[in-house]
């Protein structure tokens, strides 16, 4: 500023300035002084265009990078909430699975405490009845002292009494002091009169214990029947398997019909030459068997032919049951039965009891019970009368309601029997108070003949279950160091501990145990308890 450019090749100075002369060379160095210049110039006003678009795309990435912020903030913020929330939701289920577990905890000590409480009231009311009991005894005891004291005082007083009359025995004459002198005695001997009386009791009741023993072996000795065992499966030989599908017949059409018969169950199956006939009615599947065996004879097998052959063979079997029943009676020598109680008889050879065939065993309880008879003079033919009869309910049990002695009995009252027939029938088990002898002499014959080695058969495990259960009862109780099941479970052997159990406690020990054996156990015939204590003392001399 303040020059004036004027025409090529000089310089105007400012007004009032004289005028320069320009010197040669000296108008390129001004144009490229000028040139510079506005390159400069241009440079500093892009340098500020350039700077104030980078200022503003600064700005506006700033706003996008804050508005980006935000939003990822906002969105850190959402999520961060929903982790709390579920980080909520799982403490929360965490503490209501510990609530319900504590509350289970708690329900559980809550009943263990209503036990615990219902067997302190228990104990509580035992120590009660204890309590009772003890003040009684003590109420027992000061009746018993104050009677021992009036005694005391009685028993001076006779001695003062006696001892005047021994001052007046000088004025007494020989007939007045023999009579004082016998009912002297005589007041003596009345005490040991009663236990003469006792010890007489024993000796008799042994002496008859004894014959009574020498009884039963004399009659089992003189009657030995021997047993089989019964059971409840039969086998029909067959030619050949073709056999077999005919048996079936067509969609099995010929099994069932037979099946629905007889009653009983037919098995066929891959053992070669045989079809096995099953069922718990022995008269049924005798039926079954025999019809078996003429269809497969005849050959001809259809409905229309099983049907035929099973009313047959049932006809026949029921002459047949005619037929044994009488065999029993003339067997047993009993007579004038009526033809009622003789098919019933009959009907016991397919029954059996514990695989024990009835009606050999009511053969043998007749035997057995007239033997007995016999020997204590009885009537032995009417005691083989009620040993024959004494199951005969077990022939109609099945169709008559009550167990077989109450069904017995009543076949019995029904037919004309005697009346020891019938309570001989109807309490052979001991169900009722004993009225007749040979109701006695018929449950001795029975357990006899139901104990015979190989009678019955019972299943290995259930006999070693029964003695395990036999031992683990005399096992629970306290004091008792072993149990020994001896005899097939028919009696117990039971050792003590001698310093925690008296004599007296052993008695005890052994009461509970029979009666414990009564009340939760079942078994055959009896079970003798038998309680050994024994104290030991070992030394060595060296």
């Amino acid at each position: 500023m303040g020059r004036i450019v004027g025409p090529p090749g000089e310089i105007q100075s400012p007004a009032g300035a004289a005028a320069v002369p320009q010197r040669e060379g000296d108008g390129p160095r001004v144009t490229a002084f000028l040139g510079l210049l506005a390159g400069v110039l241009a440079c500093c006003v892009a340098s500020l265009l350039v700077g104030r678009y980078r200022s503003i795309s600064a700005r506006t990435l700033a706003d996008r990078v804050l508005a980006d912020a935000r939003r990822e903030a906002e969105t850190i913020g959402r999520q961060a909430e929903l982790d709390a929330r579920a980080e909520a939701f799982r403490r929360r289920e965490e503490l209501d699975a510990e609530a319900d577990s504590i509350r289970r905890d708690l329900r559980e000590q809550e009943r263990r405490l209503e036990k615990r409480a219902d067997i302190l009231d228990q104990k509580l009311e035992l120590i009660n009845r204890k309590e009772i009991d003890i003040e009684s005894l003590q109420r027992q005891l000061a009746e018993q002292q104050e009677v021992l004291r009036r005694r005391d005082a009685e028993v001076q007083k006779v001695l003062a009494d006696q001892l005047d009359a021994l001052r007046r025995v000088a004025l007494l004459s020989p007939e007045e002091a023999r009579e004082i002198l016998l009912k002297r005695v005589e007041d003596e001997l009345r005490s040991e009169l009663g236990g003469t009386v006792l010890k007489h009791q024993a000796a008799i009741r042994e002496a008859c214990q004894r014959q009574a023993r020498e009884i039963l072996t004399t009659t089992i000795q003189r009657y030995a029947a021997s047993h089989t065992a019964e059971i409840t499966v039969s086998t029909v030989d067959i030619p050949n398997d073709d056999m077999k599908g005919r048996i079936i017949g067509r969609e099995g059409r010929n099994i069932r019909a037979f099946e629905k018969a007889t009653g009983v169950d037919v098995i066929v199956d891959d053992t070669p030459g045989v079809v096995i006939v099953t069922g718990f009615d022995s008269i049924r599947r005798e039926v079954a068997k025999v019809s078996l065996e003429r269809l497969i004879q005849d050959g001809r097998i259809h409905p229309t032919r099983i049907e035929e052959i099973v009313k047959q063979t049932q006809d026949e079997l029921d002459e047949h049951i005619r037929r044994l029943g009488e065999q029993a009676a003339m067997e047993a020598n009993v007579g004038g039965l009526h033809e009622k109680l003789v098919d019933y008889l009959g009907r016991l050879h397919f029954r059996t009891s514990y695989s024990q065939n009835v009606l050999r065993h009511s053969l043998e309880v007749a035997f057995l019970t007239g033997l007995m008879a016999d020997e204590l003079e009885l009537d032995g033919a009417l005691g083989r009368r009620c040993g024959l009869l004494h199951d005969i309910g077990k022939a109609a049990d099945h169709e008559m309601e009550g167990g077989h002695p109450a069904v017995g009995a009543e076949l019995a009252r029904r037919y004309g029997e005697p009346g020891e027939v019938v309570h001989a029938a109807l309490g052979h088990h001991d169900d009722l108070r004993v009225d007749t002898p040979y109701t006695v002499l018929v449950a001795a014959a029975d357990a006899i003949s139901a104990s015979r080695p190989g009678a019955r058969r019972e299943t290995l495990e259930k006999y070693v279950r029964r003695l395990e259960e036999l031992e683990a009862l005399a096992m629970g109780f306290p004091g008792v160091e072993h149990a020994y099941a001896i005899q097939a479970g028919r009696e117990i052997r039971v050792i003590v501990d001698s310093e925690q159990l008296d004599d007296a406690a052993s008695a005890k020990v052994c009461r509970d145990i029979a009666r414990s054996i009564q009340r939760e156990l079942t078994y055959p015939g009896e079970v003798k308890v038998t309680v050994l204590r024994e104290t030991r003392s070992v030394e060595f001399a060296r």
